[in-house]
């Protein structure tokens, strides 16, 4: 054995960095959510690792609250569900030439069909002798994924065709919207119309669908008209607003992500100190710097400098460029007296939480950063330790 191989430790939770991931506050926005979009099921959307937050954990927590379907965007991302013991019902709709639909209808995955998977996803239930579960997806205005308005009638006839050979079943019909966000835009309206008209196409034709589902996060809360028998959140269950001009605690939601590390180092410098890569802030007097061990490889966009971090109950704006493991925050002139041992060295520094304590969101680093809060929390990367608290009881 080489001597220079040691055993690795555990993630300290105490030290370091860390996202703290409050599973009692996504179990409370499940909650509420589903309250909201009663009587149509709920599907809680766990893609990209849920969001950022950790797909098993979240997807536990889900169904114990109340969820009755889990969604994913990829077949793998629905296998590793599976193979974490959860049984609820899954669909996965994002798929490539690779994706392997055999192990998905093996593992009762439904699936997202917008035509050049059928025949894919028709060949697997052969070989299983066993039907595959689909949902056929209609693209009703968003320009992404689904079938066209031109081809829909000639998929839902394919399919039926396929359901009465015993090889499928067609689950359910669905869509997505494109500026639900911004409830004020016509095109919402055009979409549910297209939708509705899709429906009733595949009805005509025999289809006795279990499912039809279109609404987001912001549909669900916007639109009740949009509900049909199923809604697919995603942003809302982690806690975040989906509008510009409506925060997540004017919604009735909590935030689940906090995102904190602690101040390597502590320094005075003189008017005139240049900070990080470029020079792009000199200080204009003498002041403290704190340097925040994080950077864009543990997910903060490099271009996000101004963004807020909170020591000891003060919110700091970072200085200068964000580098890859590191940023600076401008402490000010007389920041030793605000500490305990006249130094922040050691101090607990918070980039976003939840807010009601005052202390920075993740929407401040969106805008710092010229983005979505959806981006922010989902690139966080698997370098900062997830730390769960709370739960859905």
């Amino acid at each position: 054995m080489s001597p220079f191989v040691v055993p690795v430790p555990a993630p300290s939770y105490g030290l370091e960095r860390q996202a703290i991931i409050d599973l009692s506050a996504i179990a409370n926005n499940i909650r509420h959510l589903r309250a909201l979009a009663a009587p149509a099921k709920f599907m809680a959307v766990v893609k990209a690792d849920a969001y950022g937050h950790g797909m098993i954990q979240v997807a536990r927590t889900a169904v114990a609250a109340g969820a009755q379907w889990l969604g994913t965007a990829h077949v793998s991302e629905g296998l590793a569900l599976r193979a974490a013991g959860l049984e609820a019902p899954v669909l996965s709709w994002l798929h490539t030439q690779d994706t392997d639909f055999t192990a998905a209808v093996a593992n009762e995955i439904d699936l997202g069909c917008s035509g050049w998977e059928l025949e894919r996803i028709v060949a697997a239930a052969r070989e299983l002798q066993r039907p595959a579960r689909i949902h056929l997806k209609i693209d009703t205005g968003l320009g992404r994924n689904g079938c066209s308005r031109e081809n829909w009638p000639a998929l839902v006839a394919a399919a039926l065709k396929y359901q009465a050979q015993g090889l499928l079943r067609v689950v359910g019909v669905f869509s997505h919207l494109a500026v639900a966000d911004e409830p004020q835009r016509p095109e919402t309206d055009e979409q549910l119309e297209r939708f509705r008209e899709a429906v009733a196409v595949a009805e005509a034709a025999g289809a006795q669908l279990e499912v039809r589902h279109i609404a987001n996060t912001p549909a669900t809360l916007s639109r009740p008209d949009s509900h049909f028998d199923m809604v697919r959140v995603g942003l809302g269950i982690y806690g975040l607003s989906p509008f510009e001009d409506h925060s997540s605690a004017e919604l009735g939601l909590t935030p689940a992500m906090t995102l904190q590390t602690q101040i390597a180092l502590c320094k005075d410098v003189p008017t005139g100190q240049g900070v990080s890569y470029g020079l792009n802030f000199i200080s204009e007097a003498a002041t403290t710097l704190g340097l925040v061990p994080v950077g864009y490889a543990d997910g903060i966009p490099r271009i996000a400098t101004g963004g807020p971090v909170r020591v000891n109950g003060v919110t700091y704006p970072v200085v200068g460029r964000i580098a890859m493991d590191q940023m600076v925050i401008d402490l000010g002139p007389d920041a030793c007296a605000a500490f305990d041992g006249g130094s922040a060295l050691g101090a607990t520094a918070v980039l976003f939480g939840n807010g009601t304590d005052g202390g920075p969101v993740v929407e401040q680093w969106a805008a710092a950063a010229g983005t979505v809060n959806y981006e922010i929390v989902t690139r966080i990367s698997p370098r900062v330790p997830r730390r769960y608290v709370g739960g859905a009881e």
